[in-house]
């Protein structure tokens, strides 16, 4: 069976793979996005406050608008895992389901969930312990859950948390919330259901069939339903380790023209080294790869 052959493949489906992939589209460019979580990383958000023209939307309310717009345009969306990226004359992409070859590739996989690495985060995954409080906010109602970070995240997610839980804890080990905007900690100060409690690191998720309690480092043991896992964010570079991208502490090095170490492929979003993880950034660098991709197909027609 013949691989279908395009432009461009986009992996990735987040802000900044969208709008690559709708200024593709408008570029008239044949092209493919493949990504296994339609919106990536901002469907799970609760609330966006900073995106252009909207004084805040949910996150899969902005992936449905994205969605469309890109659909609108002729572009295919496959929800597919991408298991290997070869480049041979052309870039051969394997998913775990089909293969596919492309003149140009953009890599937009963003990023994924920092992990605990704690005693009980993995053996009650699903069962009190979570990583997306957009998901998961709804089955903890008039219950007891812990919040763990300090990030804009974390303060979301406590925030959201606090419509349905009756007690809402942030566990942070710094002395203070300073990496949030000064906004979300406003918020969080004044809601009476959320209680902080910095300088504090949970070292065990404790329970029988579900999470029932939380140790703390100072050794106080907390009785809570759920715990919510929201520390950062690590890049997602196995595609990048695979073509062997220069990376800067794990990030894809890029230029003005979001060009990697190798011609042809492209990056944008939170893959790569840009010191300002936002959708509003995702999106613009989306738009510059799209761009210089297509200027590139151009100029070899």
């Amino acid at each position: 069976m013949e691989e279908k052959a395009y432009d461009l493949i986009i992996a990735g489906a987040g802000p900044a793979g969208l709008t690559a992939a709708v200024y593709a589209g408008r570029y008239l460019l044949n092209a493919l996005v493949i990504g296994e979580l339609e919106g990536g990383m901002i469907s799970e958000a609760s609330e966006v406050c900073n995106f252009p023209s909207y004084e805040s939307i949910t996150g899969i309310e902005l992936t449905k608008k994205l969605v469309k717009q890109v659909k609108s345009l002729g572009i295919e969306i496959k929800q597919e895992r991408i298991i290997e990226i070869k480049k041979n004359k052309e870039f051969e992409v394997k998913t775990n389901i089909s293969t596919y070859r492309a003149k140009k590739i953009i890599l937009a996989t963003g990023t994924k969930k920092r992990k605990l690495n704690i005693k009980g985060e993995k053996e009650f995954l699903g069962k009190g312990v979570s990583y997306c409080a957009t998901c998961d906010a709804a089955f903890f109602k008039d219950k007891v859950v812990a919040v763990v970070g300090g990030s804009d995240a974390a303060l979301t997610a406590a925030l959201l948390l606090s419509e349905y839980a009756k007690k809402v804890y942030i566990v942070y080990r710094r002395e203070r919330f300073f990496r949030a905007e000064p906004t979300w900690i406003k918020r969080v100060e004044e809601n009476k259901k959320i209680e902080p409690l910095f300088n504090s690191n949970i070292k065990e998720i404790k329970g029988s069939n579900k999470v029932e309690s939380i140790v703390l480092d100072s050794g106080e043991e907390l009785s809570v339903d759920g715990v919510f896992i929201e520390i950062g964010l690590v890049s997602s570079t196995e595609l990048a380790e695979q073509l062997k991208l220069e990376l800067d502490d794990g990030y894809i090095v890029t230029d003005r023209h979001q060009r990697t170490s190798l011609p042809g492929v492209f990056a944008a979003g939170d893959i790569t080294n840009n010191p300002l993880k936002q959708a509003i950034t995702a999106a613009a660098q989306g738009a510059v790869a799209a761009a210089s991709a297509y200027e590139e197909i151009k100029g070899k027609k």
